[in-house]
C-alpha cells in the first residue's frame, strides 16, 4: 500500500521497511501492520485532539503528572504550549502504562519504539499466525467465558497493584492470542491514586467485562468483582496474591461521629500542652 505521510521520518531513519496493511481504525488512533527490521509488527499513530472522538479526556487525565512545574501549570491553564504538551502527555500514557504492565506481569503488547506520535509494538498473532481476533469478535463456550473472565481478573488485579487503571475496558479492546489474552488500547490509563473517578473506572472496567462474559455464563453477573477489589485495594491489602471471592458486602454500620470528635479533641488538647511546656522551658 502507499506509504502514509505519518511514516516517513520512520522510514528514513530506518525503523519501518514498508506499510503492508491498515489493520483498523479506533476513536483515537489508526494501527497498521508494517515490516519493521524484516519483522512484522504493528504502527499505532495517534489522531489529532480535533479528530479524535475520546470524550471526556480531562476526567483521564487527573492525576497525571507533569514532566515539570512549567509543563503542569501550562496544562492547568489551557494556554498553547499547555495544549501542545496535553496532547504529547496523551500519547505518552500509553507507552508508559504499556511498560508498566508489562513489568507487573499483564499481557500487554510489547513496545518496541516511539517516534514522532507513531508507536511501534508486537504485532498480536493467533494460533494460525494470522492478526489476533478481539473478544467480541468470538462466541465462547460457559467454560471459556468463565476462564478468560478469571484471566482478566487477575490483570485488573495486576494493573491496580501497579497504579493503573485501564479505565476503557471491554470485549473490544482485549485481544485473544495463541498464547491468551492481550490488553490494548491503553492512552486513557488512569492513575488509580491521584484520580477521583478511580474507583468508578475500576467498578466499570469490571461489569463491561461481566457483563459481556455473562452472556456465556450467566452465573458471573451475580458476582460483584469490582466493589471487592477496589475495598481491598483501599484498605492496603491487595495484592497479586490476593484471594478474590466475586463477593461484596456492604458495612451499614454507621460512623461513630462522636467518637472521631472526641479523638481529635485529645489530639488537640495534648497539642497544647505540649506547646505550653516547650514555651515555659525556653
Amino acid at each position: 500500500m502507499r506509504t502514509p505521510e505519518c511514516f516517513e521520518i520512520l522510514v528514513r531513519n530506518g525503523l519501518v521497511d514498508e506499510v503492508v496493511s491498515r489493520l483498523m481504525s479506533g476513536k483515537e488512533a489508526d494501527v497498521y501492520v508494517v515490516q519493521s527490521k524484516g519483522e512484522l509488527c504493528c504502527a499505532k499513530v495517534y489522531k489529532d485532539a480535533r479528530t479524535r472522538s475520546f470524550s471526556q479526556l480531562a476526567q483521564y487525565q487527573e492525576g497525571r503528572k507533569g514532566r515539570n512545574s512549567r509543563q503542569a501549570r501550562a496544562m492547568q491553564k489551557n494556554t498553547k504550549y499547555g495544549r501542545k504538551e496535553t496532547e504529547e502527555a496523551w500519547k505518552n500514557a500509553e507507552v508508559d502504562a504499556l511498560r508498566t504492565l508489562a513489568d507487573a506481569g499483564v499481557r500487554v503488547p510489547e513496545v518496541y519504539n516511539y517516534v514522532d506520535g507513531v508507536l511501534l509494538m508486537e504485532f498480536v498473532v493467533d494460533s494460525d499466525g494470522s492478526a489476533a481476533p478481539r473478544l467480541n469478535d468470538l462466541r465462547l463456550t460457559a467454560t471459556k467465558a468463565r476462564e478468560y473472565h478469571r484471566e482478566l481478573i487477575k490483570y485488573i488485579v495486576l494493573m491496580l497493584c501497579a497504579g493503573i487503571i485501564h479505565g476503557d475496558l471491554s470485549e473490544y479492546n482485549v485481544l485473544v492470542s495463541r498464547d491468551g489474552l492481550v490488553i490494548i488500547d491503553l492512552p486513557q490509563a488512569v492513575n488509580a491514586s491521584g484520580n477521583n473517578n478511580a474507583r468508578s473506572m475500576l467498578e466499570r472496567d469490571v461489569e463491561n467485562i461481566t457483563a459481556y462474559f455473562g452472556q456465556f455464563a450467566p452465573e458471573l453477573l451475580s458476582t460483584d468483582y469490582g466493589r471487592e477489589i477496589w475495598k481491598m485495594y483501599a484498605s492496603g491489602t491487595l495484592s497479586p496474591a490476593s484471594v478474590l471471592t466475586g463477593l461484596f458486602v456492604q458495612n451499614d454500620k454507621p460512623a461513630d461521629v462522636k467518637g472521631v470528635m472526641r479523638e481529635i479533641d485529645y489530639a488537640r488538647i495534648l497539642h497544647e500542652r505540649t506547646l505550653a511546656r516547650t514555651s515555659q522551658l525556653s
